[in-house]
């Protein structure tokens, strides 16, 4: 297992299905295979632990940040291979290249990729 601090585990529908979609929109790695009704996938340097039970849709507005290589290449893919796209590669001033996508039950995803090194002070924000 990744030596992540922070693992979500995100429940879905069906197990087999979001491994089989994340996999091939989002690029992650399947680790391990708990029957079909948990599943791990590597993340990069993070993991993500798909758990079955989950609703059609997300009950909450919540989303998932991942940090990738290369935004456009990752956006790519992913529309690619049915995500909507919510919000397209983004430069912000704060130093980072993100793009939104959503999946095939509505969560909300959000990849990241660090373009500058920009002091929080010049953006707005607080440095402490």
């Amino acid at each position: 297992m990744p030596a992540s601090t922070v693992i979500p585990v995100l429940a879905y529908p069906s197990v087999p299905d979001a491994v089989t979609w994340l996999a091939a929109a989002f690029g992650f790695t399947p680790r391990l295979r708990i029957g079909d009704h948990r599943a791990q996938l590597d993340a990069g340097g993070g993991a993500i632990v798909i758990a079955g039970g989950g609703d059609s849709e997300p009950r909450s507005r919540d989303s998932v940040m991942v940090r990738v290589p290369d935004v456009r290449a990752h956006h790519d893919r992913a529309a690619a291979h049915g995500a909507t796209i919510a919000m397209p590669p983004t430069d912000f001033p704060y130093g980072e290249r993100q793009y939104t996508a959503v999946d095939f039950i509505g969560r909300a995803w959000t990849f990241s990729q660090t373009i500058a090194d920009v002091d929080p002070r010049e953006w707005g924000g607080d440095p402490r």
